[in-house]
């Protein structure tokens, strides 16, 4: 009701992609052998149909296109998880502007494990929780994206530390660990809305923004305000226990993923000032790579540029400016 007008607003078209015409031979050695026909196959396939090379790796794009989400879907997916992380931050800073373990991470040990838990806290854990939970399984009918493994181990981690920290009162430090998480994942978000608009230079400004939030509070603020109290402070107050180690087990966990995505988005930084603008995601679905070389031979090719539902043959985007999702 919201997404898709704005996303009609800003032009993007309400169709899905540009259908494959049907062929039983075609189809048949797309679902039985290969998506991706090498060159010997591909001349054989030429021979059998009287087509062009060209004509078939066309035909295999679009046959492997239709398997995708339409931008406008991918659209409407960014735009409520942008409204859901602009939202919880925005809630999170507000109840933790008024909290005392937020200006001094030693007060989280405090009276530990006799801490009220207020209404206020009690929604933040409960609206984060839901939220993580309906992520993990919509990975599973989402498409399939090279971190697949990386984010359902991120999914189970962050849901563990939830869970596990409701259970045993640690509510404080998962109030700071939630919000700082939520600073830079909007931004993302919002520089995806803007790449599937078309609105390239404000998807990069928003890029280089979202960059810089990640790096300062994944690999900075977490590790020396977080890590800092749950292994130290906590150490030095309550002293270890056995839900200790697990506790800050998963933590760890959270800073080596914070590592591998933080390596990720540097090697689009530097795409990017080679380029002069934000490159393909790394952490993009499996395609889309694959579909860009496709499309930079075809284009080459004495037939020109093939049909699509929009400006090109790669989602609906533009070749030069395609990012594709997370």
């Amino acid at each position: 009701f919201i997404a898709k007008p704005c996303a009609l607003h800003v032009g993007i078209e309400d169709s899905g992609p540009y259908q494959a015409q049907p062929n039983a031979i075609l189809e048949k050695v797309f679902v039985s052998i290969t998506k991706y026909p090498d060159e010997q196959r591909l001349e054989g396939l030429s021979k059998q149909l009287d087509w062009d090379v060209r004509k078939i790796q066309c035909w295999f794009r679009h046959r492997r296109n239709q398997n995708k989400p339409p931008t406008l879907t991918k659209f409407c997916e960014s735009m409520w998880r942008f409204t859901f992380y602009l939202c919880i931050f925005c809630y999170g800073i507000r109840f933790l502007w008024s909290s005392p373990w937020f200006w001094d991470t030693r007060q989280c040990w405090h009276s530990y494990p006799y801490q009220p838990l207020s209404s206020g806290l009690y929604y933040y854990y409960v609206m984060e929780l839901a939220f993580y939970w309906s992520l993990m399984f919509s990975q599973f009918i989402d498409i399939k994206r090279k971190d697949f493994l990386i984010m359902f181990v991120h999914h189970l981690a962050t849901i563990g530390l939830i869970t596990f920290s409701y259970i045993n009162n640690m509510v404080r430090v998962g109030t700071l660990v939630m919000c700082l998480h939520d600073a830079s994942d909007f931004l993302l978000e919002a520089a995806k809305l803007a790449n599937y608009a078309k609105y390239q230079r404000l998807c990069d400004t928003l890029f280089v923004i979202f960059s810089a939030v990640f790096v300062v509070t994944r690999l900075g603020i977490y590790p020396f305000w977080i890590l800092n109290t749950t292994l130290f402070e906590s150490w030095e107050m309550i002293g270890p226990y056995p839900s200790w180690w697990l506790f800050n087990g998963l933590l760890l966990i959270l800073q080596v993923l914070h590592v591998i995505w933080s390596y990720l988005i540097a090697r689009i930084a530097f795409k990017a000032l080679i380029r002069g603008k934000v490159s393909k995601d790394d952490r993009s679905d499996v395609e889309s790579s694959s579909e860009e070389e496709d499309v930079a031979a075809y284009t080459k090719g004495p037939q020109g540029s093939c049909p699509s539902n929009g400006a090109s043959c790669v989602n609906g985007h533009m070749g030069g400016s395609h990012w594709a999702e997370e």
